[in-house]
């Protein structure tokens, strides 16, 4: 009878007999079952590991975007094209490119290996593009391992906030959720902290692409110890692993509770692909329409612009160049971290409202330096307090949001593709500001220029404002059948 008994337990699903042992210990302990535990929020703890580690790929790509910062100089007169302006946009910008092309296929990796081997995907290019800039000897050497970086930083974003969404509980999804952008503003930071010995010390370039083959490999590593994303499990008929993992993510108590959940909007069997053409018709337009627009408006509003811009802006004030990207970066960074706690707190939508109105404000402060009637000393001031207030206000809400609301919003059967497909708008319209900046700040002048970007900051907020749900708090499937409703 025993031996019939332990066998019939063991064909349990997972949260069924962990949740027998516990209610069994509510008994024994005089707490009255279906009060207590399961009643409570599942404990952060449990998840934070995975989410940590998933940000290690947002951390390589602040490193990559900054890298490049201090060493350039270096680098064009050690492979023998200092002075030659084009080919020294082409080491940047073919970054761009790579990433754009990683964000355009990241949708269909993230949905054909999984979320886990995602990262190891975006791991690799990484790596050997990171070893072949720290070898080569000439130009196109640099460019091809540039732009395998770039693959890799297109990929890794996008699954960090598909993944940090679908590990995370709903009580602390919006702190998670800015950890990416935390883990950006470090890997930022760390680039220019490695980057200063460059002008000095000859061949220090090719330690600081050396440097981030070790956080890549730490990725590719301890993500096989990470929990695969339950959603993507459930998306593709593995309910029983799905339920392991939101047991390991949540806590047996919370696990049955998850799976109903995710059933309300996920019939567990839409395991055929998803095309594209399902993003631009039908019920799906609406919230795709949404998030892509939201992406476009956080890089029209000019940030991207103005952190090219800054170097020039304070050195206008005495301030080196060194020390103006750490002003920067410390400046983005403590934005980031104010958002991380008032993410659970404020909302999304409030930090949006804040963020978008608060640049438009400095871009103002911007605007009024570039007045003929201020006098030269004011201008400065007010230019070197408008970049800064830029890069708060952004950091409050513009930057780490977007991302994480977009992959709140979308339907677990599309979140992969419609994310990939929203960061693909985000990189043309990323490549399009830095190209034509310093072109339209020649030919129009900087206050209209900075009126331009305080406009779309305007328009931003309109649209926030009328288009975006709150999503604070509630579970993917609640705002999924918000956006959707049947």
């Amino acid at each position: 009878m025993r031996g019939r008994q332990a066998q019939g337990d063991a064909s349990l699903p997972t949260y069924k007999r962990v949740a027998s042992k516990d209610h069994l210990h509510d008994n024994l302990s005089g707490r009255i079952p279906g009060f207590g535990k399961e009643n409570e929020k599942p404990a952060w703890s449990r998840a934070l590991p995975h989410v940590v580690v998933a940000t290690i790929s947002s951390f390589l790509f602040g490193y990559h975007l900054g890298v490049v910062n201090d060493t350039l100089e270096s680098i064009s007169l050690d492979l023998g094209f200092s002075g030659n302006t084009l080919a020294e946009g082409l080491v940047v910008s073919t970054c761009l490119g790579g990433a754009f092309i990683g964000s355009l296929f990241s949708g269909s990796i993230a949905d054909y290996f999984g979320r886990k081997r995602s990262f190891q995907l975006c791991a690799l290019p990484m790596i050997v593009g990171a070893s072949m800039s720290a070898t080569t000897s000439s130009l196109t050497g640099m460019l091809l391992g540039r732009f395998l970086v770039g693959t890799g930083m297109g990929l890794g974003p996008s699954v960090a906030a598909l993944y940090v969404a679908e590990v995370s509980p709903a009580s602390v999804r919006g702190t998670f959720g800015s950890f990416t952008q935390i883990a950006t503003c470090l890997g930022l930071m760390g680039s220019f902290l490695i980057g200063i010995p460059a002008k000095e010390a000859k061949g220090w370039w090719r330690v600081c692409f050396w440097v981030p083959v070790i956080p890549a490999a730490v990725l590719a590593l301890t993500i096989e110890l990470c929990a695969e994303s339950p959603h993507w499990l459930f998306k593709k008929g593995r309910s029983v692993e799905a339920e392991a993992e939101f047991e390991r993510l949540l806590g047996g108590f919370h696990v049955k509770s998850a799976i109903a959940e995710l059933s309300k909007s996920d019939r567990g069997d839409e395991a055929e692909a998803v095309k594209y053409t399902e993003l631009f018709y039908g019920r799906h337009f609406k919230v795709v329409f949404i998030g892509s627009t939201l992406f476009a408006l956080q890089q029209l509003s000019g940030i991207n612009a103005v952190f090219y811009f800054s170097s020039t802006v304070f050195k206008s004030a005495g301030v080196p160049s060194n020390m103006a990207n750490m002003c920067v970066a410390v400046v983005n960074l403590s934005g980031s971290c104010i958002a991380t706690i008032l993410m659970d707190k404020l909302g999304r939508k409030v930090l949006l409202l804040g963020s978008f109105s608060g640049m438009a404000m400095a871009l103002g402060l911007e605007i009024m330096a570039a007045s003929s009637f201020v006098s030269r000393g004011t201008s400065v001031y007010l230019s070197v307090g408008g970049v800064l207030l830029v890069v708060l206000f952004f950091a409050l809400g513009a930057g780490p949001v977007p991302s994480l609301l977009l992959s709140e919003m979308f339907p677990n059967r599309i979140r992969a593709k419609a994310m990939a497909f929203c960061m693909a708008v985000h990189w043309v319209i990323n490549f399009f500001v830095g190209l034509l900046f310093l072109r339209l700040l020649e030919q129009l002048g900087a206050k209209l220029v900075y009126t331009f970007f305080a406009t779309f900051c305007l328009i931003a907020f309109v649209f926030v404002k009328r288009n975006v749900l709150e999503t604070k708090g509630k579970s993917l499937q609640e705002i999924e059948l918000a956006f959707l409703p049947e």
